[in-house]
């Protein structure tokens, strides 16, 4: 295990250090104060990343730095308890209220905007449609908690953390998701590994996108994104260089949809790189089952945010994605 710059075998890393929970580790605390308060959150330190995982939030993560500087976006509303947040409330927009974090969870049978569809697939003589807040239900669902801990590999220290988390609606979808997030001590890589579970009895849709948002000073005026690109879907083209602007009041949000090129084993990547750092931040996700890629740019004053979003769908709305056959259907008992 290399820590702190030097390698070092199990049994000689402990004659000098007894406990490396000291510097690497995984602790449940929860929140005390303000609208965070009662949220379970788990600190995994790795002796280089620090991240708050929000075990009530989806498992997502809220805090994230690396050697001490913040690399994620964060917003006033900070990490809300989800019990203080109606998603459908402001016509759907709900989730604003509650919009912080460095990792959202956008799912799992629904992404983007607030929109009603039918819920006739479901057979209920109950209900005809479904209603759908924005971004779906899942940045708010809390986890059950599976485990959590540190696990000696021969001379390699893993760090892990892993929840469950269920959707369900009588007569309609029961959506379980199992997420683990691994670490080893020492190391800048953080692996994410989700699968979702249809647990009904009926053929249940199934979206997600993942609001991987990084902030200032990793992002600033200069910094650039680089993506490995087949195709780019939607625009705005990027700039020259795709270097990014400062702030500005005028530049609200656009977004940039790509089609991203795969490498031999189906992973594809984008990253931020801060030249004036010497820092980057890359995302390396599966396109057999995030075939798309986008880039949120929202680069207003006071909120200056970047997306990077693997995701399942282009973009369009529910009813055009359902009648092109691109929404995909998870069969009963299918993950």
């Amino acid at each position: 295990m290399k820590l702190f710059g030097q390698q070092h075998a199990r049994r000689e890393l402990l004659r000098r250090f007894p406990d490396p929970g000291a510097a690497c580790g995984v602790r449940l605390v929860a929140a005390e104060d303000g609208p965070e308060r009662g949220t379970r959150m788990l600190l995994m330190r790795t002796g280089g990343m620090d991240l708050s995982i929000l075990v009530d939030r989806c498992m997502d993560i809220g805090d994230f730095s690396f050697r001490g500087i913040p690399l994620g976006w964060q917003f006033p509303a900070g990490f809300r308890a989800p019990w203080l947040t109606d998603l459908e409330s402001e016509d759907g927009l709900g989730l604003h209220r509650a919009f912080s974090g460095f990792w959202l969870t956008c799912g799992f049978d629904h992404m983007r905007r607030a929109t009603r569809d039918t819920a006739a697939h479901f057979g209920s003589n109950m209900r005809s449609e479904m209603v759908h807040p924005l971004h779906g239900r899942g940045a708010l669902t809390p986890a059950t908690l599976r485990g959590y801990g540190a696990d000696w590999i021969g001379d390699e220290l893993m760090l892990w953390a892993e929840g469950e988390m269920r959707q369900v609606f009588m007569f309609g979808e029961n959506l379980a998701v199992r997420r683990r997030l691994e670490a080893m001590a020492g190391a800048a890589t953080l692996t994410v590994t989700d699968v979702v579970t249809n647990d009904g009895f009926v053929a249940t849709p199934h979206m997600l996108l993942y609001h991987i948002n990084a902030g200032w000073p990793l992002l600033d005026e200069g910094a650039r994104v680089q993506v490995d690109s087949a195709e780019i879907v939607h625009p705005p083209p990027p700039a020259p260089g795709n270097v990014l602007p400062g702030p500005d009041i005028a530049n609200r949000q656009s977004v940039v949809l790509h089609r991203p090129r795969a490498g031999d084993d189906g992973f594809s990547c984008a990253s931020l790189i801060n030249d004036r750092l010497g820092l980057s931040l890359t995302v390396e996700f599966d396109t057999r089952v995030l075939p798309w890629f986008q880039e949120w740019r929202c680069f207003g004053e006071g909120v200056y945010a970047l997306g990077l979003e693997p995701l399942t769908n282009r973009n369009g709305t529910r009813q055009e994605l359902d009648a092109a056959g691109e929404i995909r259907r998870l069969a009963p008992g299918e993950s």
